[in-house]
């Protein structure tokens, strides 16, 4: 930038970090509708990050930490550990990565999930911070409306959230409506139990008039009988509410399967009969690793490089 002053373009130097994320390898699912990328940081960290695209939408997956603390038994990035978090500056960089990509194609993105590696409440304020960047009329112009923040459940700063009055999407992934099968599954249940999670929820909703999404990854003969769903409807009735369930992706250290399609519609079918709206998704990007809980820098070495 030699239009700036000598005196200024030293203080930029010394004061700010101008070096973006470097893709280091990329896998693209066989059907070519979603595609992983393995970015490196200037200090050797690594993260992951998945494009994923719809009939009408471009949904980029983002991360907000290095590795997890929470250590969801199922998930890939909770296997790591926690590493460290992300700058705010590192979050919306993902976004930029794949909206440059896009825009070269003469595409756009058009959603944002905060469902990568980490946990985005363990990292809220440089979250919410990258968020606020992105939704600026100076910065990306993104709609709130069309960002998801998920969480495995932390309650102060589900408060927190709700408070701030945030016209972004929130998902909390639930995935047992009991508290002996949730703390098997997620050990964050042993410090915020349904009971609290389920009151945050509803001092959300009714502090926000928002909607508020479950999410279930449907784990064979685990949580995937219709006594779960009947306990789920018990907790979610009359909450402002849709459950989203998806087939167990699979991860290398857990020995859980995916339950069976049939399965997965019984479920759903019951939380309808008790009011509760529900859909079973579409897994994406399983042979490439790039499914929701597979994210691991580990995967990177199995990604063909760029």
């Amino acid at each position: 930038m030699t239009d700036l002053p000598p005196g200024l373009r030293q203080r930029l130097d010394r004061e700010l970090d101008f070096v973006g994320l470097q893709p280091v390898a990329e896998a693209a699912s066989s059907d070519g509708e979603t595609s992983k990328t393995l970015f490196a940081l200037p200090d050797g960290s690594r993260l992951e990050a998945v494009l994923m695209r719809y009939e009408r939408r471009r949904t980029v997956c983002i991360s907000t930490q290095v590795g997890c603390a929470m250590g969801c038994v199922f998930c890939a990035t909770g296997q790591m550990g926690f590493l460290r978090n992300l700058t705010p500056g590192e979050i919306v960089a993902q976004v930029m990565a794949f909206a440059r990509r896009l825009g070269a194609d003469g595409d756009r993105l058009t959603n944002i999930v905060v469902m990568g590696m980490g946990e985005p409440f363990h990292n809220y304020d440089a979250t919410l911070a990258a968020l606020d960047r992105l939704n600026d009329p100076a910065g990306l112009g993104f709609g709130d409306r069309r960002m998801t923040i998920s969480t495995v459940g932390l309650v102060p700063a589900i408060d927190r959230f709700a408070s701030e009055r945030r016209q972004i999407n929130l998902a909390v992934s639930l995935h047992a409506a009991t508290d002996e099968l949730r703390t098997r599954l997620l050990p964050v249940n042993r410090r915020y139990p349904l009971s609290a999670l389920f009151d945050a929820c509803r001092r959300y909703v009714d502090a926000t008039h928002r909607r508020i999404t479950f999410e279930w990854a449907l784990i064979d003969g685990v949580n995937d009988g219709l006594e779960q769903a009947q306990a789920l409807a018990g907790l979610a009735a009359r909450l402002t509410c849709h459950v989203n369930l998806i087939p167990l992706n699979p991860t290398g250290a857990y020995p859980g399967s995916a339950t069976t399609r049939q399965k997965a519609h019984a479920f759903a079918e019951e939380l309808r009969r008790f009011g509760v709206p529900a859909t079973v998704r579409m897994r994406r990007g399983i042979d490439i690793q790039a499914g929701c809980g597979q994210l691991a820098t580990q995967a990177g070495s199995r990604a063909a490089k760029t």
